[in-house]
């Protein structure tokens, strides 16, 4: 009898045993073996920005798709979906000439017109359409600085954090969602704003026009809004570092006003008005069973080169795919990697892959919507008609705050699923990754998944500096990550995408969601101003 148990005992501990070697293998080939760092490099030193559409993008779709083939994964894709125009930098100049000379730090605006002016400046803030009254008729031949100046704010908080067990344990709060009607239209306006700011301006006889970065500390970010075909900006802009607005906000109560010099070689790319996402798979053993995934953008903004938001988390996902793959690992379901495009202008990327794969939105034969409207309307079109690809995905893992560590993973209102992600996490308490929290986070590539029922996920990350100073602007660049960090977090979302992969029940699902009725029935709506 007591060969017969230690038998069956030997039999029962041989997956156990078996997972932790292959934990073993993943910590082995994180560390000891890591590309991580050097794929960051690539795409930050060598590329650069990626401007969707812009040739640095081109050439990280290119260079992204031959690494995932040189690892030996397998179905290595592009999938393309309209977006608009491409746009770069050659390079610019903006200068104060009068009443003496500065070199101004500043960045043209994407998506507007190369400019060769010089020009008074005039101090005038819209950011209301009601706003355009009280400046008609002053603006021709002008610099309009369209924001209000605001005062030096002194920081309080520190420029680099890691995040404490307490902060952590203060996520763990159950958020209702909110449904509110009046929001979305409310928000198109807002996001149809610029638009008319910029055809308001040129009816004036505005030359180009400023606005002031909203980071103290000579930061600038340079977003932009005018990528689709057909609706182009006709006045070119610049973004001014705070510290360079103000001192010209000040010169221009006196008489006469600043005069500005700016000169802005940009170029726009209409070859190809398809963004593309990069996709690559491990197979999985059961055909069966679906798949899981993990993704991260791979698009940025073009002020710095894009490091923290989001290369870190694009060179995280394929250092993930690559030790997976050098694991030798087989799991029952496949797991796919995504690196998106468009997501800074409105998560197109990967709603265009929602829209293809999983599931549709809104009534069949609807005009097709693009940028902030598909954006804002996007959760707010019903019904939610799933494809035949929506059972097939089991769960969706995304990784875009920073280059810090992994501290934890957001359940994003699924407690049931919390259990299974403690779970998973728990080889790696010794690294730091131990807490689920079932508050959701916002404003990136999980989040429509969500919207259609995919059980999808966002990790807790150490914030570093992401927030206080490197969050789209000018020193988003590879000295700001973290190597020992994108080491862990690499191993983490190795090992999380292999439990998920292979276990035996899927995460659970929340239920497709239908149209929700109003939370605050006795709510007046918001002014326009809030």
């Amino acid at each position: 009898m007591r060969h017969l148990l230690l038998a069956t005992a030997m039999l029962t501990a041989a997956p156990a045993i078996a997972q932790d070697a292959t934990t073993n293998r993943i910590i082995d080939q994180g560390t000891n073996h890591s590309q991580v760092m050097t794929t960051a490099q690539h795409l930050t030193d060598v590329i650069g920005p990626r401007l969707p559409n812009s040739p640095q993008m081109r050439a990280a779709e290119a260079w992204t798709q031959a690494k995932f083939r040189e690892w030996g994964l397998s179905n290595v894709r592009k999938e393309g979906f309209p977006f608009g125009r491409g746009w770069s930098i050659d390079r610019s100049s903006v200068r104060m000439t009068a009443p003496r000379p500065i070199q101004l730090t500043a960045i043209p605006i994407a998506w507007t017109p190369a400019a060769r002016v010089t020009a008074p400046v005039i101090v005038a803030p819209m950011r209301r359409e009601r706003d355009f009254a009280r400046w008609r008729g002053q603006l021709r031949g002008k610099v309009v600085m369209v924001t209000r100046p605001t005062d030096l704010r002194d920081p309080t908080d520190p420029v680099v954090q890691r995040l404490s067990g307490e902060e952590i344990s203060k996520l763990d709060t159950f958020e209702q969602p909110r449904f509110d009607p009046t929001a979305l239209p409310r928000n198109l306006r807002r996001s149809d704003f610029p638009q008319k700011l910029d055809a308001f301006l040129k009816a004036e006889g505005a030359v180009a026009y400023a606005t002031m970065s909203r980071n103290d500390g000579k930061l600038v970010h340079g977003e932009g809004w005018a990528f689709e075909v057909g609706s182009p900006a006709a006045i070119p802009g610049v973004e001014i570092a705070a510290e360079d607005y103000r001192r010209l906000a000040r010169l221009a109560k006196m008489s006469p006003a600043p005069t500005l010099e700016i000169e802005n070689a940009v170029r726009f790319h209409d070859d190809d008005t398809q963004a593309y996402n990069i996709l690559a798979d491990i197979p999985g053993s059961d055909p069966k069973a679906g798949y899981v995934m993990a993704g991260a953008h791979l698009d940025s903004w073009v002020a710095g080169d894009g490091a923290a938001d989001n290369a870190a988390g694009s060179a995280v996902v394929m250092e993930a795919a690559r030790i997976l793959r050098a694991s030798g690992v087989r799991p029952k379901r496949a797991i796919r990697f995504a690196l998106w495009n468009a997501e800074e202008e409105g998560l197109l990327g990967s709603i265009a892959y929602i829209q293809r794969h999983i599931a549709t939105r809104g009534p069949a034969g609807a005009a097709p919507l693009n940028g902030d409207k598909l954006y804002y309307s996007f959760s707010n079109q019903w019904p939610i008609t799933p494809l035949p690809g929506h059972r097939d995905l089991a769960a969706y893992f995304n990784i875009d705050n920073g280059s810090g560590k992994i501290r934890g993973i957001y359940a994003e209102r699924n407690p049931a699923a919390a259990p299974m992600l403690r779970e998973w996490l728990s080889p790696f308490a010794a690294m730091g990754a131990s807490s689920v929290v079932v508050s959701p986070t916002t404003g990136t590539d999980h989040v429509f998944m969500q919207s259609v029922g995919i059980p999808g996920f966002q990790f807790i990350q150490d914030p570093l500096d992401y927030d206080s100073r490197v969050h789209h602007t000018s020193v988003d660049t590879f000295d700001h990550l973290k190597g020992e960090d994108m080491r862990q977090a690499s191993i983490v979302l190795a090992s999380v995408l292999l439990s998920a992969a292979d276990a035996d029940q899927p995460l659970p699902r929340p239920p497709l969601p239908t149209q929700p009725v109003v939370t605050d029935p006795f709510a007046y709506p918001q002014d326009e101003d809030e």
